[in-house]
Parts: C-alpha cells; sequence; structure tokens
C-alpha cells in the first residue's frame, strides 16, 4: 500500500515554542487523550517554558522534537523518551497541537520522520506507545504506520478519576524499513 505524506520537518525546539505549547494545552480537546495533570490549565506557562528547557538541555530523558509544516509553522511535537540504550528500545509520543492539522497525514509524516531518527540515529530495535483504547483514530494511524498490538495495560491511566486502559503498540526496525518503501513523502 502506497500512500502520500505531507511533507513535515523536525527541528530541536526552541524557548518561543512555549508559547504555542501552553495555547495547545489550554485546549481540552487537543489534551483529552495526553498524560497531563487534572487541573485547568494543566501547566502554567512557567512551567512550559521550564519544560522547554529540560528538552533543550536534555535534562529530562526526552528527544523532543518540534513538528513544521511545508511553510515552517510549529504544529506539534514528537518525542521519544524512556530510552532504553542497553535493549535498544524507546517510547514515542505524540502531538498535533494545531487542530487545523489534524486529519491530513501530518502526525503520520511526523511519526515516520520520529521513526527514522530513532532506528538509524539512535541504533533502536524497537519503537513503542501506550495508546488508549478510545482513541480510535490514533489506534488507527498507528496500524497504518505499521505498529502492532503487543497488548492491553489493564487500568493503566487515571483520567478524569476514571482509569482507562491503553494498548501497548510497538514496531520493530525491520518492520519499519519494510513499511517506509511504500511510503511516499
Amino acid at each position: 500500500m502506497t500512500f502520500k505524506l505531507p511533507n513535515v520537518k523536525l527541528r530541536e525546539l526552541l524557548l518561543n515554542d512555549a508559547e504555542d505549547r501552553y495555547q495547545w494545552c489550554l485546549d481540552k480537546e487537543v489534551t483529552k487523550h495526553l498524560n497531563m495533570p487534572e487541573k485547568y490549565p494543566p501547566f502554567s506557562k512557567e512551567e512550559t517554558l521550564n519544560w522547554i528547557e529540560m528538552c533543550i538541555d536534555k535534562t529530562n530523558g526526552y528527544e523532543q522534537k518540534a513538528i513544521l509544516d511545508e511553510s515552517g509553522k510549529h504544529i506539534g511535537w514528537v518525542d521519544l523518551k524512556n530510552i532504553d540504550k542497553l535493549n535498544k528500545h524507546a517510547e514515542l509520543g505524540i502531538a498535533i497541537g494545531d487542530k487545523n492539522y489534524w486529519g491530513k497525514g501530518y502526525g503520520l509524516a511526523a511519526m515516520k520522520e520520529m521513526l527514522e531518527f530513532g532506528f538509524s540515529q539512535l541504533g533502536l530495535n524497537k519503537i513503542w506507545l501506550r495508546v488508549e483504547v478510545d482513541n480510535e483514530k490514533a489506534i488507527k494511524s498507528y496500524e497504518r504506520m505499521g505498529y502492532v498490538e503487543e497488548g492491553i495495560l489493564r487500568q493503566d491511566r487515571l483520567r478524569k478519576g476514571v482509569f482507562v486502559d491503553r494498548l501497548r503498540m510497538s514496531i520493530l526496525k525491520d518492520e519499519y524499513i519494510n513499511k517506509k518503501e511504500g511510503m511516499a513523502v
């Protein structure tokens, strides 16, 4: 199956990304499936800036990148965390904060770029993720990218006072290499 993805670029975070990130965290639709504190807003502007500083300084264990569209507009972020260098795997996280870009392949394109980074630059063999079982659009997107279900993490996230199950999904380096041949960018 060949499908065309939009052109995106990943870049290192900048301090001025904090304002976009803060605005996105104010949108409950954007943050519904993100693991965030149960307060509103989930983060203050100062906390958001501090987080970005830690990402830039690489002091929080995250390889987090800004997602840019074709024109260079900042539209979201993607990261690898829980990086296990010994066993060569890491967890992927992604969010398209600008809802104007939802459903248009930007998340898939950014994910492809981050998989490429993880497998080629970091030497990983597996990139996994956790996704809430009711986040059907995300699950379909991950499956389209080549992720397979590994199992259900029961009552893995507390969301609005209720525990929800999450799927653990992963893609192996060999699977990614085979899958990317069918992706046109």
